[in-house]
């Protein structure tokens, strides 16, 4: 049996598809990722759920809970682009390292004002060192390019930027990376590339190798409690203990490319950050690279990535704290406490994590990228880069304390019911919806406030966002926040039928027969019918099958009475049918998930299949010495094959038809077997093939 050519594509268009893509990203935080049936909701209920909007003055922590959170200002440094690093002065001001020309900009009374130039590509790293004194570190201009460090006093400032002097310069080094300073031994220490040195500098600006790395790049730095260095490479992502002038052992081998900060703790609790990067990391451009227009000088390596951060306790295993899948981590910090603050390379996020893994999202500023942060002390504060900006930290809560959702995509327009969710306090709660991904000027204004879940006021959309307010209550916790929808119900269109007989060649070029000289399937009844649907809403669909004999108006079942069958293909077994060419036709209905006003249904019938599941037949055979002749005919046709080999082997030989081409039911065949039979008697079989496999042999002895 033979399917002639059972397949049909819909004139459906790319409309749907693009409405089947974008319904897939509604489904993150729809409880219908599986089926739609009915109403659907948007559950918010884990920390990926509650970004990628807007919080500002909250903090959504990985069990789902927001509250208000810090209160962060915004100060927008001008005449910079990218930022560096920062550190806090003795008077509380606070200097940051730019990468416009290497200056510094001092943040102090609510203001940003250029105070320094250094003439480098970039002023790169910070540290507050002797008597209160700011040492900064820059990626070096001249060429060969030297890493200079620069000592800035109480007093710098004025009218004009001042211009910097070198402190000390530190040889065979281009780039400085980190700077720390054990006041203990009040000394500084510089970590360097591309030679991957550690230099120990002291308050005259005299400089010595105090370690030499086998990486290229020491990328970070810090000093513990008890005097002892620890650097982070990059290359290898090696966290190295340095316990002394050219002594150190690798407290940590990490998977990524670098280790981008390190921060020890009061108790001697180290953290570290390490990073993965797409195309791996990349040492900061050298100056003549710069020359193009754009950014000075960016952070050394790719711009997006993944990035992990680890506690190490003496006495106890390796501990991974808090992981981002979605960006690399370029910042970190300690609060008084402990507790680690880490900045992201991308969408500009600050996390923090606690003793049981509990991760919180505690600052999301509009800069691309977080390059410092300070937490201790009097004076706290984010840094972000591209663009540049300082954002103290001006306490928690706040009458701005205000949560905003990114948009929840229902896949199509829908109506919305129910708002619900848990807290503890009193939490107002708003809708606004529109069609647009991006809300616009034409989303329907923000709803009368919610002060308890009720029922959603916003028109119907594709799309809504929530917002919750924390002002009438700072401490208020706010959680499992979950909106029912319906969405119009969309008609499933089937698109595309093919069958084929569960014994046909895969190659799609000769359906059902063997190649000439191979082994012979054996032909089967049953035809394999699949059929693709678009069903834009994902409702559960019911499929009936039928089918109907050309030239007949009867449609059959081809499915048992009653039998409610979802699968989208189908053994259709053709032994008690008529043999003939059919039709196929394939119904999606979603009456199974809607009520009957709502149901929708749309068929699609296939090309012609050829059931035939008889064999050919030789109406007449001939040998005369080695010249072979014979007529051979099928009752639907058409012939596909004829063949010839000495019997008992498989050396099959092809024999084409006299008109040459095999077309017709009823072929006639003539060949000169002079090259094929050797001298002699021997038995030569002869065979045949119709289209749909089925064969018939016949021997003949020559003589």
């Amino acid at each position: 049996m033979i399917l002639r050519k059972a397949l049909f594509s819909s004139r459906s268009g790319s409309g749907r598809a693009a409405v089947v893509a974008l319904l897939a990203a509604a489904g993150a935080l729809s409880a219908a990722d599986v089926h739609a049936v009915g109403t659907r909701t948007f559950d918010l209920a884990k920390l990926s759920d509650l970004e990628g909007g807007d919080l500002t003055g909250v903090s959504a922590d990985s069990r789902g809970r927001i509250r208000a959170g810090f209160n962060v200002g915004k100060l927008p440094i001008q005449g910079a682009e990218t930022t560096w690093c920062a550190a806090v002065t003795a008077d509380g001001s606070v200097l940051i390292g730019t990468g416009n020309e290497g200056k510094i900009a001092r943040i102090t009374g609510g203001t940003a004002t250029i105070v320094a130039t250094t003439g480098q590509m970039a002023v790169s790293a910070m540290a507050t060192a002797w008597n209160g004194d700011v040492v900064a570190g820059t990626l070096g201009s001249s060429l060969p390019a030297a890493g200079n460090l620069y000592r800035i006093g109480k007093n710098a400032g004025g009218a004009a930027p001042q211009e910097l002097k070198p402190f000390a310069e530190l040889p065979g080094a281009e780039n400085v990376m980190a700077l720390a300073f054990d006041p203990k031994s009040k000394s500084l220490y510089a970590a360097t590339g591309p030679e991957g040195k550690v230099f120990r500098i002291d308050e005259g600006g005299r400089a010595q190798v105090y370690f030499d790395a086998d990486d290229a790049h020491i990328v970070s730095l810090a000093v513990g409690p008890d005097g002892v260095v620890y650097a982070g490479t990059a290359g290898k992502a090696l966290l190295l203990k340095i316990t002394g002038a050219g002594r150190a052992e690798v407290v940590h081998d990490f998977e990524g490319e670098d280790v981008s900060a390190i921060a020890v703790a009061k108790n001697g609790t180290v953290w570290a950050a390490s990073n993965k990067y797409t195309g791996g990391f990349s040492p900061p451009p050298k100056r003549e690279s710069l020359s193009q227009p754009g950014p000075s000088a960016n952070k050394p390596g790719p711009k997006s990535g993944e990035g992990v951060l680890y506690r190490f306790v003496q006495g106890r295993s390796p501990e991974v704290m808090f992981e981002s899948k979605k960006a690399h981590l370029t910042a970190l910090a300690l609060a008084d406490d402990g507790r680690p603050y880490v900045g992201t390379g991308s969408e500009g996020r600050v996390y923090t994590v606690d003793d049981d893994r509990l991760e919180s999202l505690v600052a999301d500023i509009e800069s691309r990228q977080v390059s410092a942060i300070v937490m201790a002390g009097n004076k706290r504060f984010i840094v972000g880069s591209d663009t540049a900006s300082f954002h103290e930290i001006r306490g928690t809560g706040g009458a701005d304390a205000l949560w905003t959702s990114k948009a929840l995509d229902a896949g199509m327009r829908a109506r919305f019911g129910n708002l619900s969710w848990r807290t503890t306090g009193t939490v107002e709660v708003q809708t606004r919806s529109g069609n647009t991904v991006e809300p616009d000027g034409t989303w329907s204004a923000w709803s009368a406030a919610l002060a308890a879940p009720g029922k959603v006021t916003s028109p119907q959309a594709r799309y809504i966002q929530l917002r919750a307010r924390f002002s009438r209550e700072p401490n208020a916790i706010l959680s499992d926040l979950r909106l029912a929808f319906v969405t119009d119900n969309a008609r499933a269109v089937v698109t595309h039928v093919e069958a084929k007989d569960k014994s046909a060649d895969t190659d799609g070029l000769k359906t059902g027969v063997v190649a000439s000289g191979a082994k012979p399937s054996k032909p089967s009844p049953t035809v394999n019918v699949k059929w693709t649907v678009d069903n834009p809403d994902k409702d559960d669909l019911r499929y009936r099958v039928s089918y109907r004999l050309e030239g007949q108006s009867t449609w059959r079942d081809a499915l048992k009475p009653g039998d409610v069958y979802t699968k989208t293909d189908l053994d259709w077994d053709t032994t008690a049918l008529p043999e003939g060419s059919y039709r196929i036709r394939v119904e999606a209905t979603d009456e199974i998930s809607n009520p009957p006003d709502r149901v929708t249904k749309h068929q699609l019938e296939s090309s012609l299949v050829l059931v035939d599941n008889t064999p050919p037949v030789f109406r007449a055979m001939s040998l005369a010495g080695r010249k072979l002749s014979g007529d051979v005919f099928d009752g639907l046709g058409p012939i596909a094959r004829v063949e010839v080999a000495i019997a008992g082997t498989d050396d099959w030989r092809p024999l084409f038809p006299a008109d040459g081409v095999f077309d017709d039911p009823s072929e006639r065949f003539e060949a000169d077997l002079a090259s094929v039979i050797p001298p002699g008697s021997w038995l030569v079989a002869v065979r045949a093939y119709d289209t749909a496999g089925n064969s018939v042999s016949r021997e003949l002895e020559a003589k």
